[in-house]
């Protein structure tokens, strides 16, 4: 059986430990690639070496170089890679960002959520949606 495969884009540091922390909780084996933009997202997505087609991208918004909804753009107007699933992970609570990638036909929005007191990022959202959501496309869907 192929293991799931994840790719994240996202450029913030914390950001990807807390992801792959909260990955680890699925106790189930998957591949998960990282890209810090959405350049290095394509370039990996279009290396016909790696043949890196993810079960689900998630992918950050704000970022360096090409933005979350740039690099949406490209992928949806590509054949190859237009069907993909993709989730935003954002800290943006903007409308129009949203409405922006729903128009681009996202599978889902989570908005990534800061604890200001003591200034780190919490994971209690990205948790859920590991544990909830993830985990039933990962595995439910006879992947």
């Amino acid at each position: 059986m192929k293991k799931p495969t994840i790719l994240l884009v996202e450029d913030d540091e914390l950001d990807v430990i807390s992801v792959e922390r909260s990955l680890k909780k699925l106790e189930s084996e998957y591949v998960l690639h990282t890209a810090y933009n959405g350049i290095e997202a394509l370039k990996m997505l279009r290396d016909s070496e790696l043949e890196l087609i993810p079960d689900v991208i998630l992918l950050d918004i704000n970022m360096p170089r090409m933005n979350g909804i740039e690099f949406l753009k490209v992928l949806r107007e590509d054949k190859k890679l237009k069907d993909l699933k993709v989730f935003i992970m954002t800290t943006s609570s903007e409308e129009m960002d949203r409405s922006e990638a729903e128009k681009l036909g996202i599978s889902g929005y989570i908005i990534k959520p800061l604890n200001y007191n003591d200034n780190t990022k919490r994971s209690d959202s990205m948790d859920a949606f590991v544990q909830f959501h993830l985990r039933k496309i990962l595995f439910d869907d006879g992947i």
